[in-house]
């Protein structure tokens, strides 16, 4: 449903609730919560409310749901289908969480910490740092997105490969639901088998059936020792091959295994200041993997030199380089992070978060690049991620010289070429960065009609007037 635009005494009681100095309404303060990072989406908003507590969330909420104003729940605004941002009706008031800071809590001995979702995932693995803990996920925005965006996003990472999404590592919840009531499900417990797990719809549920406000989180012992190596391939296939003698010689001490096109080599050459060739020569493709044992320095040692070794010895790796300190892994690790962000340099880029199951990563690469080569001559493939979880962001960079203009409006066009696919190989259009608004339509050509229903009946009975975060996902 469309809500009506709120009259000013409705924005007024808004603005009462967090205070004049939190309810922007300048434009050029509102500027930064109104448009998406790749300029893909910008909204039209009356108001901007930076709540600074879960009662004044849920004051927010329920004021809304009296005069059925529409809410947008936004994080630190780095998503990337335009599932935090307002539509164009002006009629959406954006509600940030970037105030709800603190970290409540952390238990070492159960390896938990009770953040709220303003959070910053950077600030989040420090806190579990000071307690001697990791918090495994880990992103690219890691300094600016929040704890909770990226529950309400299931954010994966490089890390899902040992830790898993982020739905792995919440153990419970506090939501603002549509009614303005809190649910206090801040559990801590690693069992709990009492009935339906409540926590986990609103695990990916972008902001459509409540705001998460708090989380309680796993922590897990810090690593003794880890190993980081970049190798160079000749193709996906090879790299697969790697993948299969990592996980024999490291097993689940392999946390990390990213795979990067020669492209992507180029493109952060050419546009990242201070980054170098990491290896003497050139190869069509590279494998970033990492090691980290609980147990030592040398376990994690061991286990890459045994996979250096066989990788050598059937002729998988061509070249390869080990980090011998922690500078040289984070220069390692610095290149990968690179790797969305300079592609934007080299003109349009139609982008792809997909999954398939691991052993078809070789050949979605193969025909997703054939096919769309066909039809775009001079188009660059830049296939390139978490190849240990099937996860590819098959990126396709415009033609040299290209109108960036023309190619971005081919955007549906070749998102149906890939997505077609990938569907075929039993994968997903959406591995990590959600529906939003980007991928919503194209939600009824994956999802079948009962799965559909089930989902809007879910969405029907918790947010009855349709106010949280509408037009989103479904």
């Amino acid at each position: 449903m469309n809500a009506p635009l709120p009259p000013a005494r409705v924005l007024a009681r808004f603005a009462a609730i967090v205070g004049s100095g939190n309810a922007l309404t300048a434009p050029e303060a509102m500027h930064p919560f109104l448009i998406e990072q790749r300029d893909r989406f910008v909204g039209v908003s009356p108001m901007v409310l930076r709540p600074g507590s879960t009662d004044e969330v849920a004051a927010i909420v329920k004021l809304a749901a009296e005069t059925g104003t529409a809410i947008v729940p936004q994080g630190g605004n780095t998503g990337l289908v335009g599932g935090q941002v307002p539509d164009r009706s002006g009629n959406q008031v954006v509600v940030s969480l970037t105030r709800l800071n603190r970290i409540r809590a952390a238990d070492v001995d159960a390896d938990i910490m009770v953040a709220e979702a303003g959070v910053t995932l950077s600030e989040a693995q420090a806190a579990a740092d000071r307690a001697d803990r990791l918090f495994p996920l880990s992103l690219a925005s890691e300094g600016s997105c929040q704890i909770g965006g990226n529950i309400s996003t299931n954010a994966g990472g490089t890390a899902v490969l040992a830790y898993g999404n982020m739905r792995d590592l919440v153990l419970g919840l506090e939501v603002v639901l549509p009614s303005g009531e809190i649910w206090d499900g801040l559990r801590k417990l690693r069992k709990d088998n009492t009935g339906y797990d409540l926590k986990n719809l609103f695990i990916g549920a972008e902001g459509t059936l409540g705001i998460v406000t708090a989380a309680v989180l796993k922590l897990y012992p810090k690593p003794r020792g880890t190993s980081v190596a970049l190798v160079g391939l000749a193709d996906p296939g090879a790299a697969l091959q790697l993948f299969q003698v990592a996980k024999n010689h490291a097993g689940g001490t392999l946390s990390a295994f990213e795979l990067i096109p020669r492209l992507g080599i180029d493109f952060v050459l050419k546009h990242l200041a201070g980054a170098r060739d990491p290896l003497a020569g050139s190869h069509a493709w590279y494998v970033l993997f990492e090691i980290s044992s609980r147990r030592s320095q040398a376990d994690a040692d061991a286990a890459l030199e045994a996979i250096f070794g066989e990788g050598f010895d059937r002729g998988l790796v061509e070249d390869g380089i080990r980090a011998e300190s922690l500078g040289q892994a984070n220069e390692l690790w610095r290149l990968r992070h690179a790797l969305s962000d300079v592609q934007k340099f080299e003109g349009g880029s139609i982008k792809h978060d997909v999954a398939v199951p691991v052993s078809a990563v070789p050949e979605l690469i193969a025909r997703a690049g054939e096919a769309v080569t066909a039809i775009i001559p001079g188009a660059r493939p830049f296939a390139f991620g978490h190849l240990g979880d099937g996860n590819i962001h098959l990126n396709i960079s415009q033609p040299v010289g290209a109108d960036k203009a023309a190619f971005l409006a081919r955007w549906a066009e070749v998102n149906g070429v890939v997505h077609r696919i990938v569907t075929e190989l039993g994968g997903t259009i959406s591995a990590e960065h959600g529906i939003g608004v980007l991928k919503r339509d194209l939600l009824p050509g994956v999802k079948g009609a009962v799965e559909l229903s089930m989902m809007r009946k879910i969405k029907q009975a918790f947010d009855p007037q349709g106010i949280m975060n509408p037009g989103k996902v479904l």
